[in-house]
């Protein structure tokens, strides 16, 4: 079987990429929530998303909190990034630095910054991820 790693280059440019991630957060007591979210990484540094203040999300995430974020290409040839890390800071999302680029990313300037406008009461937390391990597959590899 051929080896379907993404080599580090790729990974990073992968996860850069536009795509909707998955965030998983484990709980004390049952099933980890796992749900849909925007993220956003830029190679060799953290990813970050944004969640709502009073969202479960919110409430079950504290700094150190351990965290896995999947981010795939649902398109053949299939392939995912998954990225397993650390929580390192909780702070209240910026409208101008957090909020309003993060819209642009994922819904193109128009758009996000009527997103913004009408979520101007900024009720985000802005959450940062350390990743401590990647978990790549790239069935493009298989095709040769």
């Amino acid at each position: 079987m051929a080896d379907t790693r993404m080599s580090e280059q790729e990974r990073q440019s992968f996860l850069t990429a536009l795509h909707v991630g998955v965030l998983s957060i484990p709980r004390q007591s049952g099933a980890p929530l796992t749900a849909p979210i925007w993220y956003d990484y830029q190679p060799g540094g953290e990813v970050w998303v944004l969640v709502g203040k009073n969202s479960l999300k919110a409430r079950l995430l504290s700094e150190g909190s351990q965290v896995t974020l999947v981010a795939q290409q649902e398109a053949m040839p299939y392939a995912y990034v998954s990225v397993e890390g650390s929580v390192t800071g909780i702070r209240r999302a910026d409208k101008d630095k957090d909020t309003l680029p993060m819209a642009i990313r994922y819904l193109g300037a128009e758009m996000g910054a009527s997103y913004t406008e009408a979520n101007s009461a900024n009720d985000s937390l802005r959450v940062s991820i350390r990743i401590d391990r990647w978990l790549t597959v790239d069935y493009a590899k298989t095709m040769g």
